[in-house]
């Protein structure tokens, strides 16, 4: 990397750390694409809720898949993964709320994770089990809905957003994804820490105006890619450089999200973008919980007592909220 100048790829401004979601271009292999890098935030939503390793490693995916979508969206609204399987993690979800807004969580089951340990079928395919993933495109009240449900039967999250990616959009593309602790003298423990890249080859006649991803495809096609379809041999060079990035290098906290594609396209050429900032950030309130709680009828809200009040745990960030049942 010596004798690369920074400032031939787009790049004036200091690089950008953790926390962030870079768009980039590779315009002479007709490709677009995402990277993301996610340290503290990552640390946040996963160590508030003590998950086993495993379990962390597949939410720490999960997230950085959310935010690889949900991080390209252009108006105000919602990208929701979410998942549900026969696996012994059951249900996984991550909500991005525009611009920068993340928030998730799994639900496991202790023992059917014991069990995989000690078998060690303990990845994070292996967690999923088989079911299904769906990603949700929620653009307000007065809008539709947009929505793509892929199948899960053993694969990884990368393989599944493939299918998905094929399915709604036909646009090839490929996605890479990275989770690990990592361990600094002085600190009381190993933090989580992630990075994601989301790659597509632009159509012939697009140029860098490709539609924004997701919500502009059809999320209800399931016919598979054009049969007839031949790989453009500039798609086969970004994909394959893209597979010789390592896990170790998609993680590392000391290489930033510009070096690491400089790394990889330095010789075709890269222009990245300025990133965006990314956020651990639940959209829990008092009074929103409080009418989900009018929303009950009255035997459901009497049910809801325990020791003459009622408490709602938000599954997402925690936090505890205690209502007077006579208030309702």
């Amino acid at each position: 990397m010596s004798g690369l100048s920074l400032e031939q790829f787009g790049l004036d401004r200091p690089e950008s750390g953790d926390d962030v979601a870079v768009p980039f271009t590779l315009e002479n292999l007709g490709s677009r694409g995402r990277v993301v890098r996610l340290g503290a935030e990552l640390d946040t939503i996963i160590s508030r809720h003590g998950y086993p390793e495993p379990v962390a490693r597949l939410l720490g995916e999960a997230v950085t898949l959310a935010a690889l979508i949900g991080s390209s969206l252009k108006f105000e609204g919602r990208f929701i993964l979410q998942s549900r399987t026969d696996g012994p993690v059951s249900l996984l979800v991550v909500d991005f709320d525009t611009p920068d807004g993340l928030r998730a969580y799994a639900r496991y089951d202790e023992d059917a994770l014991a069990t995989a340990e000690k078998s060690g079928h303990a990845k994070p395919q292996d967690l999923l089990g088989k079911g299904v993933l769906a990603l949700t495109v929620d653009q307000g009240a007065h809008m539709d809905r947009y929505q793509g449900i892929v199948a899960l039967e053993g694969e990884s999250l990368e393989e599944v957003a493939h299918t998905y990616f094929q399915q709604s959009e036909q646009i090839p593309t490929r996605v890479r994804l990275a989770v690990a602790e990592h361990s600094e003298r002085g600190q009381a423990r190993p933090t989580w820490r992630a990075g994601g890249v989301l790659l597509q080859h632009l159509p012939d006649d697009g140029g860098v105006s490709m539609p924004d991803l997701p919500g502009d495809g059809d999320f209800d096609n399931d016919e598979t890619a054009d049969p007839d379809f031949v790989e453009d041999d500039r798609w086969t060079e970004a994909r394959v450089l893209l597979d010789s990035l390592g896990d170790a290098e998609l993680a590392d906290p000391d290489l930033s999200s510009e070096r690491l594609l400089f790394r990889l396209y330095h010789e075709t050429g890269v222009r990245v973008f300025e990133p965006q900032r990314l956020v651990e950030r639940c959209t829990c309130s008092a009074e929103r919980v409080e009418q989900m709680i009018y929303d009950f009828t009255p035997e459901d809200r009497a049910d809801m007592v325990v020791d003459g009040q009622i408490e709602v745990v938000c599954e997402f960030c925690s936090t505890h909220y205690h209502f007077n049942p006579n208030q309702f």
